[in-house]
């Protein structure tokens, strides 16, 4: 009986391995369902020891769930190089805005994640089973984007836990994931609130994925990608009319580095 099991396994290992041989969109599936399960074991595995070590709910818990997810990017081959860390080491809370192009984007953000740093994130994710458990043990803010009076309560109140606490706030300004290559235009929340808390926003780019993940042409391979944190910018002194000055400074600071790093760098010319 034990002996057909193993024969059935390794049958179906084995009809799979050939399936993603032969079939880019098979090997998409699997590679990106392998990453589902991950994320759901590695969740559920994760939550209890940030219960037992820290109590509950609480930002010190991205320690043990960054340890758990940086070791995902052995499993599909992913490298990473990082730039300018230091410019993290800045005195007091910070707004840390970053490109957002897709679901592997957690892989990412544990890698350069700074201690004391805690996440905004759209509300639905809390109901994601064992990753939204994990999330919310790891501090997450988590906002109604369909509801601006709520989403505007919200940062107002992140705001006043930033400066009590003294946290960085980590923020996705394009608002939705974008696989394209290229920026989407920001949304002004993140900016908004680096300057009603008068506190930097240290801006973090990520290399386009488009080489080796792009769910349009079914692919998902293996691959590098450079991430470089950029010099912090002052926001001491800015009022709430300054905001738009500040969203398009940090975007086109963000998307000529976004070109840079994938190797496009003559495209900010030529799409400006």
């Amino acid at each position: 009986m034990e002996l057909g099991w193993l024969l059935w396994g390794a049958a179906l290992l084995l009809g799979l391995h050939v399936l993603t041989e032969l079939s880019a969109a098979a090997n998409f599936a699997v590679r990106l369902g392998f990453y589902y399960l991950l994320c759901v074991l590695g969740s559920a595995l994760t939550a209890p020891v940030c219960v037992l070590v820290n109590g509950g709910r609480t930002v010190k818990n991205m320690r043990i769930i960054k340890a758990v997810v940086k070791t995902f990017k052995y499993f599909f081959g992913l490298r990473f190089e990082v730039k300018g860390l230091e410019n993290f080491e800045v005195e007091g809370p910070a707004i840390i805005v970053s490109n957002h192009q897709s679901v592997l984007d957690m892989m990412g953000l544990m890698e350069v994640l700074p201690d004391d740093c805690v996440q905004v994130a759209k509300k639905e994710l809390v109901y994601a089973g064992p990753v939204g458990l994990i999330i919310y043990l790891g501090g997450v803010i988590f906002i109604n984007r369909k509801s601006t009076d709520s989403a505007k309560m919200v940062m107002a109140e992140v705001a006043k836990t930033m400066a009590a606490e003294n946290v960085k706030v980590w923020v996705y300004p394009e608002g939705t994931r974008n696989c394209t290559g290229d920026l989407l235009p920001f949304k002004k929340g993140a900016f908004h609130l680096a300057v009603q808390a008068q506190v930097p926003v240290i801006p973090v780019v990520y290399s386009s994925f488009t080489t080796f993940y792009n769910p349009k042409k079914n692919l998902f391979t293996s691959g590098k990608i450079k991430v470089e944190v950029l010099p912090p910018i002052e926001t001491k002194g800015l009022t709430s009319d300054d905001v738009s000055d500040l969203t398009d400074r940090c975007f086109h600071i963000m998307r000529e580095t976004l070109f840079k790093l994938s190797g496009h760098p003559g495209e900010v010319k030529d799409s400006s």
